[in-house]
């Protein structure tokens, strides 16, 4: 074993993970665990207006890291969205339908405040990596 139990971590470098120790994704064994993520470029530090546009940046985040498993988005089976203020439920959800619809994942949305200032949408999967072979 390679001391973490056979884990895998995978970073985005986004200072949140550097301020609180942890990874954008951990993989362990065939599942892949993508920490929650906001719309924030991460080249940048830039975050859009629209919690709508917000959602499509945080999926390209994710995207970016199940990329590196390799996973892709159809592969996740499992989506948590936390969003603080309610009227903004069904354009991220319709941005969650438009991204992983095919995936057709179990979903839970939840309203409350986020950590990161400004964050309209945050959002956390998991995903099992395709079988090879």
């Amino acid at each position: 074993m390679d001391g973490n139990g056979g884990r895998r971590f995978i970073s985005s470098g986004s200072p949140w993970e550097e301020l609180a120790g942890y990874s954008r994704a951990v993989v362990d064994g065939d599942w892949v665990f993508v920490s929650g993520t906001v719309g924030v470029d991460l080249a940048t530090m830039v975050m859009p207006e629209s919690a709508a546009a917000q959602a499509e940046q945080a999926f390209d985040t994710i995207e970016a890291a199940l990329v590196q498993v390799p996973a892709r988005l159809a592969d996740v089976v499992r989506v948590r969205v936390y969003v603080p203020d309610r009227a903004d439920v069904v354009a991220v959800s319709g941005v969650v339908k438009r991204r992983l619809g095919a995936a057709r994942p179990t979903n839970t949305t939840v309203c409350c405040p986020l950590a990161v200032e400004g964050a309209k949408v945050e959002i956390e999967v998991t995903a099992r990596r395709p079988r090879t072979g």
